[in-house]
């Protein structure tokens, strides 16, 4: 895949995350830092630049998926942001109008973008849980109890970064949801019954953006060449990974465990010290990969879509 093809594709993911039309500046300041982040790569693409092209519609839309000529980018383009769009949950009105011109302007056959909508809503339907009607008993501060969810975090952190292993490019689509029911579990844990709404808002406020957690991963794989010709069914060698394993994986981990230090102490925390907890845990999270990348790598080859879908129903 070329350069240019890379930008285009990632420009078109760009123009996903802003479809909704949202004018909050800590989601542009957030999707600005993806780019930054992933133009540390060698080789790839200006996207502090692209961010810009896109945000002030020098790069057009039109123009992105014209610089699409193979089949398979095209639907590895539309795939990538239908993801971005549905990473916060169902579709908003302007976020469907997006994907329909998107549709027309990459001249997709209805059967593959109707499979790919498939694939994808089977993932989203995993978030729709609804909470139990009896509340929980609420669980104790013991060592046991700190124990057993120290536990459930890091397998929630081996699983979602085993999912950056895996061939299909839908897989970075469940380490949204699987973040979701940790949260949940974490809440339910310490006696509070949360609902998607709220867990979401939690997410936010520690800094883990939904939608360009999801924009990161993408790209992360995109840029390493890990998503090949046929729209990310073909991967290069494992050690290629390594970058968005740690990422995924020290992600999950370091929300875990703010979860727990929020409701362990009563949910005293602000957003800000929410965003610095949460940044305090995330360095040595990301060391922490090295350590378990055994354990990751034998996770993901026992993985399947069966099993993973099995896994965010649980």
């Amino acid at each position: 895949m070329t350069l240019e093809e890379q930008k285009s594709i990632l420009a078109i993911a760009l123009h996903a995350a802003f479809a909704d039309g949202a004018k909050d500046d800590r989601e542009r300041e957030e999707v600005r830092r993806i780019a930054d982040s992933l133009a540390d790569q060698a080789g790839a693409p200006d996207l502090g630049r692209l961010y810009q092209d896109v945000l002030l519609k020098r790069l057009p839309l039109k123009t992105a998926a014209a610089a699409l000529a193979d089949p398979g980018q095209r639907q590895l383009a539309y795939e990538m942001a239908l993801c971005v769009c549905e990473a916060d949950g169902r579709l908003a009105d302007a976020e469907r109008r997006f994907l329909e011109e998107l549709k027309r302007l990459l001249d997709l056959p209805a059967a593959e973008t109707d499979l790919i909508e498939g694939e994808v809503d089977v993932i989203v339907d995993q978030t729709e849980f609804v909470p139990p009607a009896t509340p929980p008993a609420i669980a104790g501060t013991t060592a046991v109890a700190d124990a057993e969810l120290d536990k459930s975090i890091l397998n929630y952190a081996l699983l979602n970064g085993a999912l950056e292993l895996l061939p299909q490019s839908w897989a970075s689509m469940a380490i949204i949801p699987l973040q979701v029911k940790m949260v949940y579990g974490i809440g339910k844990a310490h006696g509070v019954e949360l609902d998607q709404g709220h867990i979401k808002e939690f997410i936010a406020a520690a800094g883990v953006g939904l939608t360009s957690q999801y924009l990161e991963q993408m790209g992360r794989k995109l840029l390493g060449g890990l998503l090949g010709k046929a729209a990310g069914k073909t991967f290069g060698k494992i050690g290629g990974a390594a970058v968005g394993m740690a990422f995924s994986f020290a992600t999950t981990y370091a929300l875990g465990q703010v979860t727990k230090r929020y409701y362990a102490g009563g949910r005293t925390m602000n957003t800000a010290m929410l965003r610095d907890a949460f940044q305090n845990l995330l360095g040595p999270a990301k060391q922490m990969q090295a350590q378990y990348l055994p354990q990751i790598r034998q996770k993901a080859a026992t993985l399947d879509a069966g099993q993973v879908m099995a896994l965010m129903r649980a």
